[in-house]
């Protein structure tokens, strides 16, 4: 089976599983726009749980506030958006579609990577146990000739980014022969700009309205508050502001699913420090955030560092944390050093003072600020991918199973009567009255047994528990385990130590030493 045709899987598996829903589906749709069904809205939910509990919570010095959608005009001026929120865009003539430039050139990149990495595992498998991989690297003429050009392209990519250089974009993609994947041409219109900005109008009249926008970030919104936090709060640097909200672009090409989307959430810290110590941050942060990601066990060696080819104009450094999508490793947070430049522009088109009196030094300054952004929907289609699973059993039986990380998993427990009769329902709804305080509990009488523990193997709930004519005799049910798919006989009593156990926080939040 292909990536591609894995990724169609998980994607039909969503919907088929009340994970994500085409928004409007009714009316055919609205593009790069979706709803998340009752097991989505669980799972995202409590991936927001994990991560602010984690900001806020660990950390004493971190603080969360919840600002409005919108905001004043004047925010964006002084942010740039207004001016520089720009996507190089470019046209296929012949398929009509519409491209990001850097996009199909960071795609071709990719490719280049991908024949390195080939001609090493042909290498390999020739060699056998002789093979020395770095002495392959450096000899082989194939891979110094794809390294080659790759490099040289890469080099001439970043110095395009740069300089803002849109001719020089189009010439990488025609001198890489880069084509269309619709239509398998290389007819391309120049590249250009596109502000990815919504805006709306806010008044009584339309004579008299003023155009606002739909904030396209959430950070602006923590540093317009970073003086009432740090008053009210009496917060000394370095210090956060944690924040969890939706924001919106005018994405032209959205695509693979609900990784770019027109409107999206995102969890954001921004971390206040001395000017003068945000590098150190920086590689903290950095540290702190992939600990966070690998904490979730879906292994180490499918993440990476990514370091930015172009700043941003607010950035001295910018690093992602990228996943293993089916679709190859994309962006999934961004650790950015953002300078004292947020807080200096607030401070210069508000003309009120944005500075912070350092106790310790006896001088004010406007801090520097190292950001940490995740989208919500990337990580929740990174944890998706990383579940999902397609295992032959013995005897040629299958399954689809959700491996989540069991305090993520949308559903804790399922509760199953053997039978809808002899008082085993009963028994069965009693014993999800005693987790559904604590948990997110489903039962189930539906269908038999085994049929019941696949449903529930599709959503990745991590125990079912089984009332069967035992427990009217001695008050033990089957409790199986999602994984493994053991069974064993538990007292009913012992099972909210069981589920607590496995399903709380504690158990990931211990293996982040904070």
């Amino acid at each position: 089976m292909t990536q591609e045709e894995l990724f169609k899987k998980l994607v039909a598996h969503c919907k088929e599983y009340g994970f994500v829903f085409p928004s409007s589906e009714i009316y055919d749709g609205l593009g790069a726009v979706y709803d998340y069904g009752q097991n989505g809205v669980e799972l995202k939910n409590n991936i927001k749980r994990y991560w602010w509990d984690s900001m806020v919570k660990l950390h004493e010095n971190i603080v969360g506030i919840d600002a409005a959608i919108f905001m004043h005009p004047k925010t964006w001026e002084a942010s740039g958006h207004v001016s520089a929120f720009n996507d190089p865009l470019i046209d296929n003539k012949d398929s009509k579609k519409r491209y990001r430039a850097d996009v199909l050139i960071e795609d071709w990149l990719a490719k280049q990577d991908e024949k390195i990495e080939k001609e090493v595992e042909k290498a390999r498998k020739r060699f056998g146990e002789s093979f020395d991989e770095a002495k392959y690297r450096e000899t082989s003429p194939r891979v110094a000739e794809t390294a080659a050009k790759r490099d040289e392209v890469h080099k001439r990519f970043a110095d395009a980014l740069n300089a803002n250089d849109l001719a020089e974009l189009r010439q990488i993609i025609v001198d890489c022969e880069i084509a269309c994947p619709i239509s398998g041409t290389r007819n391309w219109t120049e590249v250009r700009q596109f502000n990815l900005m919504f805006s709306t109008q806010m008044g009584s009249t339309a004579e008299g309205a003023n155009t606002i926008y739909l904030r396209p970030e959430t950070a602006q919104g923590i540093f317009v508050n970073f003086l009432n936090v740090q008053k009210t709060g009496r917060m000394k640097i370095p210090f956060g502001i944690a924040q969890i909200g939706k924001a919106f672009r005018n994405e032209i090409v959205a695509r693979q699913f609900i990784f770019r989307m027109r409107e999206f959430e995102q969890m954001e810290m921004q971390f206040f420090v001395r000017p003068g110590t945000e590098m150190k941050w920086w590689n903290e942060w950095k540290n702190t955030r992939m600990a966070w990601h690998r904490a979730l066990g879906f292994g180490d060696d499918d993440y990476r560092f990514h370091d930015h080819d172009k700043l941003a104009h607010y950035a001295n450094a910018a690093t992602d944390i990228e996943y293993n999508f089916p679709f190859g490793f994309k962006e999934v947070e961004g650790i950015h050093s953002r300078t004292d430049f947020d807080l200096g522009s607030h401070q210069k088109f508000s003309g009120k003072k944005l500075q912070y009196f350092d106790p310790e030094t006896g001088e004010s300054y406007v801090p520097y600020v190292v950001e940490t952004s995740i989208g919500v929907d990337r990580m929740f289609l990174q944890v998706m991918s990383a579940a999902y699973t397609e295992q032959t059993l013995e005897g040629g039986d299958s399954r689809v199973v959700l491996k989540f990380p069991p305090a993520l998993a949308p559903v804790k427990v399922a509760v199953l009567p053997l039978v809808k009769k002899d008082g085993m329902p009963e028994v069965a709804q009693k014993i999800v009255d005693l987790l559904k305080y604590d948990y997110n509990v489903v039962y189930d009488e539906k269908d038999s047994v085994g049929k019941r523990y696949r449903r529930q193997d599709a959503v990745g709930t991590p125990f079912c528990v089984t009332v069967d004519g035992q427990t009217l005799e001695d008050g033990t049910v089957t409790i199986r385990h999602r994984d493994t798919m053991a069974q064993e006989r538990v007292k009913i009593e012992s099972l909210h130590a069981m589920v607590d156990e496995e399903c709380s926080y504690r158990k990931l939040f211990r293996t982040l030493n904070l």
